[in-house]
């Protein structure tokens, strides 16, 4: 039976396995549970070299001809943190059958999607004697992650006693409110008290950092990603978001190693290895324009696929939505505001909370509807040079623009000058990151071809 430990009974436990080396916990036939993993977990947080010894390790016991219920238990959990989740879940399913083997096939589930699934793998594990708090908290984050905010706050509300005091609960309390879209203070305080009783949460970092983020807090954002991004397990949010930031910061090789620690666990993540290649080409100096554009235009439409299901949305928010069929963040691209407004029961809240969501995905509500009806705004002839006609369906990437500013024209889709001079300064300043600097770097650019931004 697995169960909660007194604080005492915990540090005993820990202190006998701490510095046991990670080979004899992998590949021995001792005792094997949460205490194990957290040394595991510890041993990467100290020296992520060790994570390239796990993945050799957990070849090794993979590779034995034959292996007992209780070493695919090691293996499984080992999979689990390589982010080999599909892996991990058939070498479970194989183990032992008991409480630690159905815990973290919940969690590999979970990683996958599949919330029925992860939460019926909890149950089984309660039933087998993990600890039912801990359980109960997993099922309310499977519960959220699947769009059902009410179960999961049900939940929550009751836990009671120590679990209801601890760094996880007090994340996911947090995590759970923010999906409702209410009280944003509340959510900071309880991330906070999080992270105030374990520093290395990563999902409390992280939660922090996307409020700062949301917030323009770059510096504030990136010091909580940069922490988030230092535990183990791979918190991939947190290292894509950091490395966006230091993208904006020219910092290319510190971006490169965040997509590489991403890929390192999730190689199949189509976004970190676009990212990837991006970096490679500013860091080499490679001018690859026509290349470039098409990356453009492919992470675009990578971005524009995300379902809406991803985010932490109100209730309301949610429903709405799902009642006008918009699924993925591309549908909000092609309705307007005032199409969203005349939903029935959507209103300036709810806005604000979509208008946040797309902010933070570099898009705007409505950016393609002109796409779905009516024709873009013509360019008045008599604001162009006689030259200037043959320049419009030049691609953007010949004004040799600075990355921060590429990167405002990638999100916002425009791809040729044309597109460009359709679009005012206030239109370009709604961008994530773009400021009064690159404004006038656009200006300056489009100025010497004799050309002006719409409304200049």
């Amino acid at each position: 039976m697995v169960c909660a430990l007194s604080r005492e009974e915990s540090f005993q436990k820990m202190s006998q396995v701490v510095n046991v080396e990670l080979k004899d916990i992998v590949l021995a036939n001792s005792t094997f549970g949460p205490n194990e993993i957290r040394v595991i977990k510890r041993k990467i947080n100290d020296e992520y070299a060790q994570f390239t010894l796990l993945r050799d390790l957990a070849a090794e016991l993979e590779g034995q001809p034959t292996r007992s219920p209780a070493s695919s238990v090691r293996l499984g959990i080992c999979q689990y943190f390589l982010g080999r989740y599909r892996s991990a879940i058939a070498t479970l399913e194989s183990a032992d059958g008991g409480a630690l083997a159905f815990f973290y096939q919940g969690k590999a589930h979970l990683e996958l999607g599949n919330f029925e699934r992860a939460i019926a793998c909890y149950e089984s594990a309660k039933l087998a004697g993990y600890d039912a708090d801990l359980c109960q908290i997993a099922i309310a984050e499977a519960k959220r992650q699947s769009g059902d905010i009410d179960s999961a706050w049900t939940i929550l509300e009751n836990i009671f006693g120590p679990a209801g005091q601890t760094a996880e609960y007090l994340y996911q309390r947090g995590a759970t409110l923010a999906a409702m879209g209410s009280n944003p203070e509340e959510v900071v305080r309880l991330y906070e008290r999080a992270v105030e009783i374990d520093e290395k949460h990563a999902g409390a970092l992280f939660g922090l950092g996307l409020e700062n983020d949301r917030r323009g807090n770059d510096d504030k954002a990136m010091e909580l990603y940069q922490r988030a991004a230092s535990v183990f397990p791979t918190h991939v949010g947190a290292l894509m978001n950091l490395g966006i930031l230091y993208e904006d910061y020219h910092q290319y090789q510190r971006a490169a190693r965040c997509y590489d620690r991403i890929l390192e666990s999730h190689p199949s993540n189509a976004q970190a290895r676009m990212f990837r290649r991006d970096t490679a080409d500013a860091m080499s100096g490679t001018d690859r324009w026509d290349d470039e554009r098409d990356r453009m235009q492919k992470r675009m439409q990578t971005v524009l696929q995300i379902p809406i299901s991803q985010f932490q949305l109100s209730v309301r928010s949610r429903n709405c939505l799902q009642k006008m069929g918009i699924m993925t963040l591309g549908d909000l691209t092609r309705v307007t505001e005032s199409d969203l407004l005349a939903s029935k029961n959507f209103g300036e809240t709810s806005l604000h909370e979509i208008r946040e969501m797309m902010s933070n995905k570099g898009l705007m509500i409505g950016q393609f509807a002109s796409e779905t009806g009516s024709e873009p705004e013509p360019i008045d002839p008599g604001t162009l040079t006689p030259d200037a006609q043959i320049l419009l369906d030049r691609p953007i990437s010949d004004l040799n623009l600075s990355v921060r500013a590429r990167k405002c024209m990638s999100r916002l889709a425009l791809t040729t000058i044309g597109d460009l001079i359709r679009k005012t300064g206030d239109d370009l300043l709604e961008c994530k990151n773009f400021g009064i600097t690159s404004l006038n770097e656009v200006r300056e650019k489009l100025t010497a071809l004799g050309l002006k931004l719409r409304g200049d």
